[in-house]
């Protein structure tokens, strides 16, 4: 991002939400570098109430932690075959973090909006995530699915 000339640093975050973990990348965008790729894995004993609260609390920390300006979180399409209560429950969960935390902005993202974003073609979205196609980022063939698609909301989440 530049500003009069001059590099601008933004640091950004993107999601990826399972029904047992949320993938998070955080992205410095000045030197397009990944500054960290975890999981917030929600213990298996917490009943859905706890384990949203659980998601909530870490989200927050972590915003907070890496000084996090923008972020894209990756939902589930609107067309899918099979919808995963647990993972939409997170996913919004997610949302309303964003929403309640001190972010410049976020967006949500589908396939459609997120290839935009990054001006790809729709169709190369999944060539991505399966490995197909690289993008220019050290490790990219090291990278799970999830980690993938989290690390292209966050790279997204770098444009207004």
């Amino acid at each position: 991002m530049k500003s009069h000339g001059y590099e601008v640093s933004l640091r950004t975050i993107g999601i990826r939400v399972a029904p047992t973990a949320v993938t998070f990348v955080v992205y410095e965008s000045s030197t397009s570098t990944v500054v960290n790729i975890e999981d917030i894995r929600i213990p298996a004993a917490f009943a859905a109430p706890d384990a949203l609260k659980y998601v909530r609390n870490n989200l927050l920390d972590i915003l907070r932690e890496y000084n996090v300006e923008r972020a894209g979180i990756r939902v589930t399409e609107s067309n899918a075959q099979t919808m995963n209560i647990a993972r939409i429950q997170i996913e919004g969960v997610v949302q309303e973090a964003f929403a309640s935390s001190a972010l410049k902005g976020y967006y949500v993202g589908q396939i459609s909006s997120i290839s935009a974003r990054l001006n790809f073609d729709r169709s190369d979205f999944k060539k991505y995530i399966d490995g197909t196609k690289t993008w220019n980022v050290d490790n990219w063939g090291a990278l799970t699915k999830e980690q993938r698609e989290a690390l292209l909301c966050a790279i997204g989440a770098v444009r207004d």
